[in-house]
């Protein structure tokens, strides 16, 4: 028998009147994200993309074949509501256990149990939440049971898999990603807040805007907020974006400097600086120093940025670059960080060449090939008689001495031909210097006949 589901969130109680006299009337009531949780598959929002006609849990529940899963997004998008009704529709038994709480101990009980149960014809959808936090070796307790089908595992994580899991136990599962609640689902969340309470939030439309974007796509965050909004006096004026920033704090944005999302926003920074958007740079730079990064870190970044990606089409990208860090050493928070957005918008405009990085690329990848070629002996230094007897130096030429102070001599190891890596991208500061190669490739072709 399929264990009845606690119900979870993002759904609609059937009706107000169904409730308890004394949680109608806000006694002993349980809180209103806990109320306001779906019955059934058709209740969650936000999550088309898996419960639609063509979504992945629709055609597997479709097909009667619950495969085990983890569920990855972000909080309060609905991981464990979907896993207690996906217990309801597949009619297996619903047990569940967090990762932070549980350890081998409780796993073997819930193990033993499961394999008791399927005896007696049960299965058991075992949910573990915040399953990466489980060590590796935990991880791998999973493996038997998930193979031999004594439980379909379901785990919700908020970290990519790829880093949390080990391989082992993402080969036995499927990934799916659940999206942060978008503008529609948490409108929904909030509707349905005002159907179960017979009230109205107090809000203006730009303060209803404004409780959306506080949300930040968490739509637990949303029905808490929304229950403060209800506990106000009924004759309360509707609250503007401002008043309701006033009243309650916005949610926290969501980023760890030693997680993904840390790796994600220097992406994105890096990336619209390539692109050469210095709007889009702007953004991203102020969501790292909003979400409590380092500046030091980003000022690295740009640093980096600068020799990788602008190079010699902007040769005073990189000084540009190491006096913006120097001067948010020397000014710290919050002045010095207008020195970086400085070098942000810089970096952004700046012509872009990458020319300098292929060339160092491929210059390793020739020094590892060619192991210990000598130096050819022109250009080798002759300090003693003995090393001019055996030919150090001769036949060296004094470029400086030469016509237009080129003498075209070899300077790579004899026995290796000659090889270009630095192809100037004629771009920005680097137009002129692919003139002067150029020229330089001329004379050393004339002068080698």
């Amino acid at each position: 028998m399929a264990h009845t589901p606690t119900p979870d969130l993002f759904g609609q109680e059937a009706s107000p009147a169904r409730a308890p006299a004394a949680e109608r009337a806000g006694k002993g009531a349980r809180p209103l994200a806990d109320r306001l949780r779906p019955r059934t598959l058709a209740d969650v929002v936000g999550q088309d993309h898996l419960l639609g006609a063509e979504g992945a849990l629709a055609r597997m529940l479709a097909q009667s074949s619950l495969a085990s899963l983890i569920l990855w997004g972000p909080p309060g998008v609905g991981k464990t509501t979907l896993a207690r009704l996906l217990a309801e529709r597949a009619g297996l038994h619903f047990d569940q256990l967090s990762a932070v709480f549980s350890g081998v101990a409780d796993l073997k009980r819930v193990f033993e149990e499961a394999a008791r149960r399927r005896r007696t014809g049960t299965g058991t959808l075992l949910f573990v939440d915040e399953i990466h936090r489980f060590n590796r070796a935990q991880q791998d307790a999973f493996l038997p049971v998930v193979e031999q089908g004594i439980v379909v595992l379901i785990g919700a994580t908020t970290e990519n898999p790829s880093f949390a899991l080990n391989a082992a136990l993402l080969s036995r599962c499927q990934v799916l990603v659940l999206r942060r609640l978008d503008d529609a689902a948490l409108e929904t969340l909030a509707a349905r807040a005002e159907a179960a309470t017979g009230r109205t939030l107090p809000l203006t439309a730009e303060g209803r805007a404004g409780l959306r974007a506080m949300a930040d796509g968490d739509g637990r965050y949303l029905l808490n907020m929304a229950e403060q909004l209800f506990a106000l006096p009924p004759d309360q004026p509707p609250l503007g974006a401002a008043e309701l920033a006033t009243l309650l704090a916005r949610r926290a944005t969501l980023y760890d400097k030693d997680r993904e999302e840390h790796y994600n926003l220097i992406s994105a920074l890096h990336k619209s600086l390539r692109g050469s958007d210095p709007d889009a740079a702007l953004y991203w730079f102020a969501r790292m120093l909003t979400g409590g990064e380092d500046p030091r870190y980003i000022a690295r970044r740009l640093a980096r940025f600068a020799a990788e990606d602008v190079g010699l089409a902007d040769p005073a990208a990189l000084t540009l670059a190491l006096s913006g860090w120097e001067a948010y050493e020397r000014m710290g928070s919050p002045e010095g960080e207008l020195a970086l957005a400085e070098v942000v918008i810089h970096l952004a405009t700046a012509p872009k060449s990458n020319a300098a990085y292929r060339a160092f690329g491929a210059a390793m990848a020739a020094a590892r090939a060619t192991g210990s070629l000598m130096p050819p002996a022109h250009i080798l230094n002759a300090p003693t008689k003995l090393m001019r007897e055996i030919g150090y130096g001769a036949g060296y030429e004094y470029d400086h001495e030469a016509p237009e102070a080129f003498s075209g001599q070899n300077y790579f190891p004899d026995g290796m031909a000659r090889a270009q890596f630095y192809r100037p991208s004629g771009r920005g500061e680097e137009r002129a210097i692919a003139e002067r190669l150029a020229t330089w490739a001329r004379l050393r072709a004339e002068r080698g006949q």
